[in-house]
């Protein structure tokens, strides 16, 4: 604020000017916005005053708080989980989650490891003898995959799941079944007698040697087995599932393998097989029934003839199901195996993984490498250590990023004078704002907020980005504080100046991050949130702390200390000397014309013991008219400065015997002021930026058509690398998803039969899902278990008619007979559970093909107990289970005929397979499918939901679009009425939004020229760019609305003082951004640092190019309007004088001084209001210097005034 001189240091003849002050004209609507910001900035200024007078206390405790939250990361969880990273929070998908795990309580029932195979030539035919021996080679080899942990040996027999092993009462049988009970194992090599060598399990029986199944016939065993024990009902169940001869009765791959038994029909022709026809139809496990493997589980690439017969293929896959960790677990729980370990399930989940990983690595390694066929291998853990790699923080880019920082800031804010110099500002402003994220995320870590990939890969380099933009305004704003500012004030007038900006720029980029957590993923909101939280510690850091760091600074250069070396004295540094202006006449003067040109005599003077230079002005002096420049006599240059009065030869004293060097006044404001503003506000220059930011908007339109939805797995795996190339092949030729229906609780599943199978008739008839073969039935629960029901009514037909079974005994029947005359007899009820005239009165299934409502779940608990292959193929997950029930044919209690009935059903799974899924919009039309197929169902009374990977990941495209776009108009609405709120001026927060949402559309364009998919991380940037564009306009608004004059000259002032720390900025967070570019993952780089350095560009070009444009044109009046009389006693002026320098030694003067004739510009600084400020007109900061006494005289010579001098 301007102030009075002291009466001490008025130049001699100084005689005060008349109070000519007119009265200031506001405009009545913006007097309560000014006293409102005057008072805000009244808060700043008192808050910079204070932190200055405590600045190492304040910088010592600023330290020590952002330091403690910092320590909050050694407590940070990074999440991997797919499920718990882009499910969406709240939405029916989360719920529908919940609800399973509820019900079940563990994961999937197995996981999954897959082998890829193809031709190293493009689009050959798989469908040989070599290329089905490399798979059986690469197959064979990870099925012998074998790890040590714990003091255990594991292999695939031990961790692979096994489907319906069955119950045998005899217990040497079972075990034996139990070590020979083969894995699921989905590969084309079942197709021929070679699948079973993949089948590990082997149990022994005296006097034959090892059983295997390369060797083992099912049929001869039980033969063998018939004089031992009673496996009549394993029989029975061995028949029903088609077992047959198992491996030994189909065609061996390579005949003259000397283990190919006699049994395979090529043995003895030793023809090796048409692999094309054999595999024709898909493929069959160990039971012909429940294990069929259709041909697109198998092959990829296929091709068919006319008559529909399989030619050819371009892929082959086996798949390799393990348990889960908690199946594993409680396998092995209790089981004298582990019983000295301290089995747990993480040591499961730990053996799992270890194996995984072998697994992939030897599959990768099995064919040598001139093969003419490649295998791709890929497990749920590669996946799991892929997040892991993609979350891990890479310390060499975080470091490289902040070198790259602090040798900018050091850089940018040097000077050729070491007193002016701020290198150490700039390199503590950055170390401060990396500790701010720090202290940030620590906070972030300590509220609970998982950490993820964006987290780790993105947020640090971002959040430097954002932070060290306010650490430059500051710096460049605390060198351009008024010549009149005592040292004590110097950082209150910087906060009051800036303060409003970086406030209004911090609360905006902390609402549009919170805006962004609208978002319902729950990686994208915890990143938002974080960001969030990380600006605003950024914003307290650079309120608080960085201002005291400038007061020590300021202190430094009081000292004349050099930079970064501040132990160190400066030379002779040239402080310009303030010179107070005279009056003025009559006339009145508008406030628009900040500078004067007067030609005045100045006598400068270089003190040899002080090093210091001492300008006199004598008190007349003649001031004429501005000359014309290219802003219509808005705007002038100074023509030099007194530091080029410094240096001459003392031994001379007749020559100018230094400059300052032309560099030193080749910077971003001088470039802004001379250069930049003078062009771009040229009439034809506004027309050329409307015309080609319309164009860029127009082509940001077509863009946005572009930009289709989705997020492959493909975009985020690093490219070049296995892990990619199987993915690219497994979505080339086999992009199958497994996913079920679901039916919950709430209804009455015995009456509702007709409805369900309507439900998986509509659900079947998707475009998207795989039907079954047209020779087996449909693989669900229901229908199992209706054909169950069948196959044994149709037994005890049969006994009933032969006599086997009578009215009172069953026991001569069959085993299938007996149970059905046990579930015929069963009435439902509790008081007479058993009716024996029901046995020819009614049907197990009757002729609708649906159960009797009052038999269903008596029903249920039978067939659970004795078809567990059944039950195992039709992946029911019943809940609650049904209770165990053990068929005794030689029950004579008679309680064996009482059979416990199960409990209402409250979630029970119907299996399916999508084929096709290529696209996104593939993706959404399955989804819209199944969930009408469920609504339908829902008004039938049956309560339904899909589940699968495509629910859970690409659900959420169903509402993106909308969501963003709701989450974009929220948040525009916000920032203005924020931004209207600090400027106090709806005018100019209009156009603040009218840019920000241009800079939004046009960054939505780009993304579809560059190939950029719509997902929920480019949504959060979009949403985020409209925080982030607010940086690059306020400060230029604000800087508009503050000034006085027309709109050019207000323009023209807005962009000299806000050019050159916008653009340093920008710089700043685009070499924060450069570091993303050493990321592995093609992610990182395309959509992170491409969409956010486009986004940088953006908004320079659209704040400092297209906004002072439009304000130009369609800004707002100033606020503020002041005039200003001349005093008639002052004589008119003289022709301007040619602006030469002249040297010469006055006779009259003393040998120490020199006289100077010169044209000098002289900046008129009218009374502000308060909180305002009217920018100085020098190019450069200016020191208040100490009083020099002048020779012969008592009086001091510099002095605080209004107006500063500079030749």
């Amino acid at each position: 604020m301007a102030r009075s001189p002291p009466p001490g240091e008025l130049p001699p003849g100084y005689t005060a000017p008349a109070p000519s002050v007119a009265p200031q004209i506001l405009a009545g609507s913006l007097k309560a916005p000014l006293w409102l910001r005057a008072y805000f900035q009244g808060l700043l200024f008192s808050l910079g005053c204070g932190i200055q007078r405590h600045c190492g206390k304040v910088l010592f405790l600023g330290l020590l708080a952002l330091g403690a939250l910092a320590l909050g990361l050694r407590v940070a969880i990074i999440e991997t989980d797919l499920e718990q990273l882009w499910v969406e929070v709240g939405s029916r998908v989360s719920q529908e989650l919940h609800y399973t795990k509820e019900k079940l309580g563990y994961e999937a029932a197995y996981t999954s490891q897959m082998l890829i195979q193809t031709s190293r030539q493009e689009g050959e035919n798989v469908l040989t003898s070599e290329a089905l021996n490399l798979h059986l080679q690469a197959a064979l080899t990870a099925s012998k995959v074998q790890v040590s942990l714990y003091g255990k040996s594991w292999d695939l027999n031990k961790i692979c799941y096994k489907s319906g092993v069955p119950l045998i009462e005899n217990g040497m049988i079972e075990r034996m079944i139990e070590k020979l009970f083969p894995c699921v194992i989905l590969t084309p090599l079942d197709c021929f007698w070679e699948g079973a060598k993949l089948q590990g399990g082997s149990a022994y029986l005296p006097g034959r040697p090892d059983i295997q199944w390369t060797n083992l016939d099912p049929e001869q065993l039980l033969e063998e087995l018939v004089p031992f024990a009673s496996l009549e009902g394993f029989r029975e169940l061995l028949d029903k599932a088609q077992v047959g001869q198992a491996y030994v009765g189909r065609p061996c791959l390579q005949p003259d393998d000397l283990h190919c038994p006699p049994s395979a029909p090529n043995q003895h022709s030793r023809q090796a097989p048409s692999v094309a026809q054999e595999l024709s139809g898909g493929c069959h496990g160990f039971s012909h029934k429940f294990m069929h493997w259709q041909e697109e589980l198998l092959l990829g690439g296929i091709a068919r003839d006319s008559q529909g017969q399989l030619l050819r293929a371009e892929a082959l896959q086996s798949t390799f199901l393990l348990m889960s960790p908690r199946q594993l677990y409680e396998h092995f729980r209790g089981d004298y195996q582990t019983h000295d370990i301290g089995w747990s399930e993480e040591q499961a989940t730990t053996v799992l993984q270890a194996w995984q990983r072998r697994f992939v690595q030897l599959a990768q390694e099995a064919l040598p490498e001139n093969a003419s066929q490649q295998v791709h291998a890929f497990s749920s853990t590669t996946l799991d250590d892929i997040l892991h790699a993609f979350s891990e923080v890479s310390a060499a880019r975080v470091a490289g990023g902040y070198l790259l920082m602090l040798a900018y800031a050091c850089v940018t804010m040097l000077r050729w004078d070491c007193a002016q110099s701020q290198g150490t500002v700039g390199l503590a402003g950055v170390l401060l704002v990396a500790l701010a994220v720090a202290s940030g995320l620590g906070l972030c870590a300590l509220l609970g907020i998982t950490f993820n990939a964006a987290t780790t890969q993105v947020l640090p380099f971002l959040a430097l980005g954002i932070g060290v933009d306010d650490i430059f305004l500051l710096a460049h704003a605390f060198t351009e504080a008024p010549p009149d500012t005592s040292l004590q004030e110097r950082t209150g007038e910087c906060l009051q100046r800036t303060g409003t900006s970086v406030a209004l720029t911090s609360i905006t980029n902390m609402a549009a991050f919170c805006m962004a957590a609208l978002v319902p993923i729950p990686a994208l909101r915890a990143f938002s949130l974080q960001a969030a939280v990380v600006v605003g510690c950024n914003f307290a850091a650079v309120m608080l702390v960085f201002p005291a760091v400038l007061s020590l600074d300021l202190q430094r250069r009081h000292c004349q200390r050099l930079d970064v070396l501040c132990c160190f004295s400066s030379p002779c540094s040239a402080p310009v000397i303030q010179i107070l202006p005279q009056e003025l006449g009559d006339r009145m003067v508008p406030v628009g014309i900040a500078h004067l040109t007067a030609t005045v005599q100045a006598f400068a003077h270089c003190e040899a013991s002080s090093q210091h230079v001492v300008t006199i002005l004598p008190p007349q002096a003649h001031l004429v008219p501005p000359p014309s420049d290219p802003l219509g006599s808005e705007l002038f240059s100074p023509g030099g400065s007194t530091r080029d009065l410094l240096g001459q030869e003392e031994e001379t004293m007749q020559k100018a015997a230094g400059k300052s060097l032309p560099c030193d006044h080749w910077n971003l404001a001088h470039f802004a002021r001379c250069c930049f503003a003078p062009l771009l506000l040229q009439p034809h220059t506004k027309a050329m930026v409307l015309v080609l930011f319309g164009a860029l908007l127009g082509l940001s339109l077509y863009g946005a058509t572009l930009v289709q939805d989705g997020l492959a797995l493909t975009d985020v795996v690093p490219r070049g690398t296995k892990e990619h190339a199987f993915l690219s092949t497994q979505l080339r030729y086999f992009s199958l998803y497994e996913v079920a229906l679901v039916t919950q609780g709430g209804f009455d599943y015995a009456h509702s039969q007709r409805a369900l199978f309507d439900l998986h008739q509509r659900f079947s008839s998707l475009k998207a899902v795989l039907p079954p073969p047209a020779t087996q039935a449909p693989r669900t629960w229901l229908h199992y278990y209706c054909n169950w029901l069948q196959g044994i009514q149709a037994a005890f037909d049969q006994d009933w008619a032969s006599g086997r079974i009578t009215r009172h005994s069953y026991r001569n029947g069959s085993e299938d007979g007996a149970l059905a005359y046990k579930l015929l007899i069963q009435t439902g009820d509790d008081q007479e559970p058993l009716d024996f005239s029901q046995l020819t009165t009614r049907k197990l299934v009757d002729k609708e093909g649906l159960i009797p409502p009052e038999l269903f779940y008596v029903g249920l608990t039978v067939w659970v107990s004795s078809d567990p292959l059944g039950l195992a193929a039709s992946q029911a997950n019943f809940y609650p289970p049904p209770p165990e029930w053990l068929h005794d044919k030689y029950d004579s209690t008679g309680e064996n005929l009482r059979i416990p009935a199960a409990q209402p059903l409250e979630f029970a799974q119907f299996p399916f397979l999508l084929r096709g899924l290529q696209k996104t919009a593939d993706f959404v039309e399955a989804i819209e499918g199944a969930r009408a197929a469920c609504a339908e169902a829902g008004r039938a009374g049956v309560r339904a939901y899909p589940s699968g990977s495509p629910f859970l990941f690409w659900e959420q495209y169903l509402g993106l679009r909308r969501c963003f776009l709701l989450a974009v108009c929220v948040l525009l609405v916000g920032t203005f009425l924020v931004c209207a709120l600090l400027l106090l001026n709806p005018w100019t927060a209009g156009l603040i939004v009218l840019v920000l949402a241009m800079m939004t559309m046009e960054l939505f364009g780009i993304m579809g020229f560059l190939g950029i998919k719509l997902s929920a991380i480019p949504v959060v940037i979009l949403v985020a760019s409209v925080g982030i564009g607010v940086e690059f306009t306020v400060h230029v608004a604000l800087g508009f609305l503050t000034t006085q004059g027309s709109r050019n000259l207000r323009a023209t002032r807005a962009l000299e003082h806000t050019f050159a720390p916008v653009t340093d900025g920008a710089v700043s967070t685009l070499l924060g951004l450069l570091m993303l570019t050493g990321s592995n993952f093609d992610f990182i780089i395309r959509y992170f640092f491409m969409v956010l350095t486009a986004l940088t560009l953006l908004g320079l070009l659209h704040g400092l190019v297209l906004l002072p444009v439009l304000l130009s044109i369609l800004g707002p009046p100033p606020e503020v309007v002041q005039m200003y009389k001349e005093n008639p006693e002052v004589l008119s002026p003289p022709a301007a004088q040619g602006g030469g320098l002249r040297w010469g030694v006055s006779p009259t003067l003393p040998q120490s001084f020199a006289r100077v004739t010169t044209s000098m510009t002289v900046a008129l600084h009218p009374p502000p209001l308060p909180g305002a400020y009217i920018h100085p007109a020098s190019d450069e900061p200016t020191w208040s210097p100490a009083a020099i006494p002048a020779a012969g005289g008592s009086n001091n010579l510099s002095s605080r005034g209004l107006c500063l001098a500079t030749a």
